[in-house]
């Protein structure tokens, strides 16, 4: 099993960038495609970015694709989101989320099965 931990919310005005972090309990998260999903009031959780566990794979919803970027550090040991252009739209709690059950991108929720604490970001317009 592992643990994740994200970090890096906080509030931004419109038009602003974060970057968050997901950690991986001090092991490496190489072995697990991973992904960004949010969820705001009142709304389901989507998916927001993907990355297959070679790495070699992303994927990004239309929503924050040209905005959004997922990454992962040579170790793969952390896995970020860069988010440029905040709108207030992007306002939500954002979870990251692996799963060692496919190695390829999924955007349904279902598929993972190892998920954080969620971090809040906060855009105000």
């Amino acid at each position: 099993q592992v643990q994740l931990v994200e970090s890096g919310g906080g509030l931004v005005q419109a038009g602003g960038s974060l970057r968050l972090s997901c950690a991986g309990s001090g092991r490496s998260l190489g072995g697990y495609a991973m992904a960004w999903f949010r969820q705001a009031p009142g709304k389901e959780r989507e998916f927001v970015a993907g990355m297959s566990r070679s790495g070699l794979s992303a994927t990004h919803a239309d929503s924050v694709k040209g905005r959004f970027t997922i990454s992962r550090d040579n170790a793969k040991i952390t896995v970020y989101l860069q988010m440029n252009g905040l709108k207030s739209e992007d306002t939500a709690v954002y979870y990251c989320a692996a799963t060692t059950g496919t190695p390829y991108t999924s955007r349904r929720s279902s598929d993972y099965d190892y998920w954080g604490q969620g971090t809040q970001v906060t855009v105000s317009s």
